[in-house]
């Protein structure tokens, strides 16, 4: 078990949005963040999971989400003027391209053991994972990018967009047959994060369309009706599924507020790269991210319930930091908007709390989950599984706009 001393900041100048001891302490928390998982570079294909050292963990299986989104990470990390974030993309790019891309059916495989197939399943989750590393990667200069971009689109496009109801399907088979008829929320949710990723890569329209075609559905014919509260899961015909219960850190059961934050912050910036319409989209955002932020904050010991029923009352009651990362996105979204005196409240609260029992100050990086005594504990996670939701939480508030997220940072470490 790795030290869990903490520094605690007394002075609220470095929780409060936009001051310079703010912004150094999001600099500081990044760099950090990119040094610690440097190390997840293998001598040979792919990366290494770490532990809370950063000594690589004996499992060597690896997903296609977490090498997209380490390479998606340091490619922000370059835009932003980190040095030595070239390694890390190049081999996340030479990785997919290489040995996660089938060459036999297309696409792209779930996980790999080396050279070795470990699971063949193709989740629509993975892959607009991969479209996200193309395009940071494409802003960051890789000279693969645009490859990579057109493969992921092409297979995107013909395998899962269910064009009638402008959504993504989950899963296939290796070679495509059914594997069920499974319809979910997240997957759709880090697609709209990719399409707009690609469209600010790019500038092809028809990323920004099937984005804006997502956004209307969960957030307008759902949340909305859903006392804006998400559902996670749906029939084959796009009906909430109330009674579907999966793996309980990928599908559980309900609702998961840390999607809510997400979701937001992507209409947030739809609406930006739209030309700011005036309509609803502020508040309906906000509408979004409040009901998450009363129903899942834990009011006696702080942080957020992972899951919670339809009605709002928790269901999986156990903290981890990616909706933290999250809420602290959105909220930096709505103050980058000026900003209500709750925004800002909310705001300084969950950098308090993630100072306090997220951040390894000792090795860099974040924990991902606490015991119900606030202890990094390894009840769902071996290790930190990744760097893509803390580096996030740091990089967007230095960021001036709402998109371009990888345009923006303005080598802000430089």
């Amino acid at each position: 078990m790795a030290s869990t001393s903490k520094t605690h900041h007394h002075d609220a100048e470095v929780f409060r949005f936009g001051t310079s001891a703010h912004r150094e302490f999001l600099r500081k928390d990044a760099k950090r963040q990119f040094d610690f998982f440097h190390a997840s570079l293998r001598p040979d294909q792919g990366f290494f999971v770490l532990d809370y050292d950063g000594n690589p963990l004996a499992d060597s299986v690896q997903e296609l989400h977490t090498t997209a989104r380490l390479t998606h990470s340091y490619a922000l990390g370059k835009l932003a003027g980190v040095e030595g974030c070239e390694a890390v993309i190049d081999k996340g790019m030479e990785y997919l391209w290489n040995y996660h891309r089938d060459r036999d059916h297309g696409g792209f495989l779930w996980a790999l053991e080396g050279d070795k197939i470990h699971d063949d399943r193709k989740l629509a989750y993975g892959h607009v994972f991969v479209l996200l590393a193309g395009a940071s990667a494409k802003m960051a200069g890789h000279p693969d990018a645009n490859r990579l971009i057109d493969d992921v689109t092409a297979i995107i496009e013909t395998r899962y967009w269910e064009e009638h109801v402008g959504l993504f399907a989950d899963e296939w088979n290796r070679n495509w047959g059914p594997f069920s008829s499974y319809r979910g929320l997240n997957a759709n949710m880090h697609g709209v994060e990719a399409l707009l990723t690609a469209f600010e890569a790019t500038g092809r329209e028809t990323y920004l369309s099937m984005a804006g075609r997502i956004l209307d559905f969960f957030v307008y014919r759902i949340a909305a009706t859903e006392n804006w509260r998400l559902p996670e899961h749906y029939t084959l015909g796009w009906e909430i599924d109330r009674s579907y219960s999966g793996n309980p850190m990928f599908r559980p059961r309900g609702t998961t507020p840390g999607h809510s934050f997400e979701m937001a912050r992507l209409l947030l910036q739809y609406w930006d790269l739209i030309g700011r319409p005036d309509d609803s989209s502020r508040d309906t955002a906000w509408s979004l991210t409040e009901r998450a932020l009363t129903d899942a904050w834990d009011s006696e010991k702080g942080g957020f319930v992972y899951t919670l029923d339809f009605d709002g009352a928790p269901l999986i009651s156990d903290r981890y930091w990616w909706p933290i990362t999250e809420a602290i996105g959105v909220l930096a979204s709505f103050l980058k908007l000026g900003g209500s005196d709750t925004q800002k409240a909310w705001y300084s609260r969950m950098w308090q709390f993630a100072d306090e029992y997220y951040i390894d100050h000792d090795h860099g990086g974040w924990f991902p989950e606490i015991d119900a005594q606030g202890v990094p504990t390894g009840t769902q996670f071996k290790g930190k599984p990744d760097i893509y939701h803390s580096i996030q939480a740091a990089l967007i508030p230095l960021a001036p706009k709402l998109s371009g997220l990888g345009k923006a940072l303005g080598r802000v470490f430089e």
